[in-house]
Parts: structure tokens; sequence; C-alpha cells
């Protein structure tokens, strides 16, 4: 028996690590091939700067690649493994399955572990360092705009968040403003905007449109509304500071760092406030969820999909036996449709980020626990020949 689970497990390992190699080009191409090959071929970047950016990328695209390869990988091995009558023989020597896939589930339980470090640190430090080296080679000043998907707090007793950033041209702007660093006494909203850099005074002039803000004091709360507003953003304060990164490419520990300053923002309402100004108060403390749930959401993504290996593989062992076919492409397209049904949960929790009703973060542990629970069975029954 050791000596077929040495085989077995020896097998599996050479193919996920083939497949990893595919699925990893295949990536690459698909992250890279828009944006470093253009520059590359209109003479804005040398040979080394596009080796420099692939390896940032590589990283990165191992999160998607080592679920997708182990899953690959225990399809094509077990299916050959059972067309080759060899899982009869060992059945008619009396091992089970279950003995015999035991090491290559102890395999896919390790995949988790490097998965977990290449979703939850390397891959988003990388993926940022990549963008980054992207920034330089365009020439976008650090300090010249206000990125998109990113809350901002360069500005002193501010918070800036602006959902779309398309060269100057913003939508949904919401700005807060703090007392002690902590303590929101206002809060401005605008569904446009645009951003003018006036590098003669050193400062950003931020236009808004349709701007509405809601000011909390002890007299209740004030709210104006103004078909557009103009502020004047210094950059002498932050001057040589590093990008920060979006939300969807943060590490577990600065996500972890994000989700605790926002939720120490303190929204409180006067003691003598009218039903106006409560009703305002609790729309902006629903904003305040809609801006808390993204990052929850990225949290949540990042330890789920940590476990994809396990469930791949649970699935890909009595799969891979039930087709018994050699046929390397029957393998790879069963592969694929499981790794769509997968992301179409990942990307469903995604999508309703924005609405902390639907708890999209617990969606996203949905496909794990089906492929386990389903693949669990199935490796039952396999095992018991059914």
């Amino acid at each position: 028996m050791k000596t077929l689970q040495k085989y077995l497990t020896g097998q599996v390992l050479a193919a996920l690590l083939l497949t990893v190699a595919v699925f990893t080009a295949v990536l690459l191409v698909g992250n890279a091939l828009r944006e470093i090959l253009t520059l590359l071929a209109s003479s804005h970047v040398s040979l080394w700067l596009m080796v420099r950016a692939f390896l940032y990328l590589i990283p990165f695209v191992w999160v998607f690649a080592l679920p997708m390869g182990m899953l690959t990988a225990t399809l094509l091995v077990f299916g050959r493994f059972s067309a080759d009558q060899e899982l009869t023989a060992a059945r008619a020597s009396g091992i089970s399955l279950l003995s015999l896939s035991a090491p290559v589930i102890c395999l896919s339980l390790l995949c988790c572990g490097v998965s977990a470090y290449f979703n939850m640190e390397l891959g988003p430090r990388c993926r940022v360092a990549y963008l980054q080296l992207l920034s330089d080679l365009k020439s976008q000043l650090m300090n010249a705009q206000l990125p998109e998907g990113r809350f901002i707090r360069d500005f002193p007793g501010y918070i800036f968040f602006v959902e779309k950033n398309r060269g100057g041209e913003l939508e949904n702007v919401m700005i807060y403003r703090l007392q002690n660093e902590t303590n929101v006494d206002t809060t401005l909203r605008a569904l446009t905007g645009r951003l003018k850099p006036d590098r003669a005074n050193n400062q950003l002039v931020l236009d808004l449109f349709d701007a509405r803000s809601v000011t909390i004091n002890e007299h209740g709360n004030a709210i104006n509304d103004f078909p557009v507003l103009s502020l004047n953003l210094s950059l002498d304060a932050v001057t040589n500071k590093v990008l920060k990164p979006k939300i969807s490419d943060m590490t577990f520990g600065q996500l972890r760092q994000e989700l605790h300053d926002l939720e120490s923002l303190n929204l409180v309402a006067a003691t003598n406030s009218t039903a106006e100004s409560r009703k305002q108060l609790a729309a902006m403390q629903k904003q305040q969820k809609d801006f808390i749930e993204p990052v929850r959401v990225a949290m949540h993504r990042e330890i789920a999909f940590s476990f994809a290996c396990f469930g791949f593989t649970l699935v890909g062992i009595p799969l891979g036996i039930r087709v018994h076919r050699r046929e390397t492409n029957i393998g790879m397209a069963i592969a694929l449709v499981l790794v769509v049904v997968y992301y179409s949960f990942i990307m469903l929790g995604a999508s309703l980020s924005g609405k902390p009703e639907y708890y999209p973060h617990l969606i996203l542990w949905v496909p794990n626990f089906i492929f386990q629970a389903v693949g669990a069975v199935l490796l039952w029954r396999a095992n018991k020949g059914i």
C-alpha cells in the first residue's frame, strides 16, 4: 500500500507542478498583455522592466493557479489510475480508495496553507508592487490624484473615498471631516467631481457637483446642498507618502487595521436632535456600514479561498474515477467547469459587497461547504464502489 500511496502522491505532485505552470502562464498573459506589452511596443518600457512586472505578478496569479492546478491534477491522475484498471487491482488486493487517497488529501491541506500565505500576504503585496511599477512607468505622481476604491487619510482631518477616478473625473465621492482623528462631525457626498492639480501652489483643486453635506453639532444636524463646491487640498503634508493599496489588494493584516479604523469612527447624534436629524444620522450610519462591508468581504475572501485546494481535491478524486478517461482534455474541461462554478460564488459575494443586508461575506464560504460536502459524499460512494 505504501508503494501505491507513494506512486499516486508523486503522480499528483508532478501533475500539480505542470498544471500550475500552465495556468500561471495563461493568467500572466491575461493580466499583463494589455498593460506591459502595450508599453513595450510603444518603447515606454525596457525588456528588463517587463520581466520585473511579470515576476511581481507570479505570486498574485498563484492565488488562482494553485487551486486550479490541484483540481486538474487529481482529475488527471485518478482518471488514468481508473482507466488503466490499477484501481481495480488495488481493490482486489484489499486496499481501499480512502487509504490510497489519504496522502493526496494531506497534500491538499498543505496546499491550503501555501494558498493562505499567497492569499493573505505575498499575493497582495506583489500585486501592489506590480501596480506601483506600472504607476511609475506611466509617470503618475502618487500624490497628484485621489486613487479610486481606497480610503485616503493623507490629508489631516479628512478621510476621502472615490468610487471611480477616470483621469481626474470622479464618481461617488465621500468625504468625512474628523475631530480628534476619530469623531466625524461632517460628511460630504457628491455624485460626481473633478480633480485638478495646482502645482504652482502645491495643492489639489477638488470640484464637487451635486454635493450634500451633513454637519453634526450640539444644536442638531445641519444639511446643505451645493450644486458646485470647490475644495483646495494642500499637498505639503503628503509629499513622498507611499500610495495606499486598494481594498482588494490589501494583505489580511492591512484589512484588519482598515476594518478597525472604519469601525472606530463615531457618528453620534446631538441630544436635542430633530426627527430629520436622526433620519440623516441613520443614513450616515448606513453609509458607514456600506463602506465597512467591502473590507469584511475582502477579509473573508482571502480566508475562504485558501480552502479551495481541499474542496477541489475531495471533488476531483471521485470525479476522476467516475470519468476514468486517459485524455488530458477531458480532465481539463471538467476542471474548468468546476472552477467556473466555484468562482461564480466568489464573484457574487464581491458584487454584493456594497449591500451588507445580504451578508455577502458569508456567501464566499458557500462554495467551500458545497464542494467539501459533495466531495466527501462522492468519495465515500467511490470507496464503496457505488
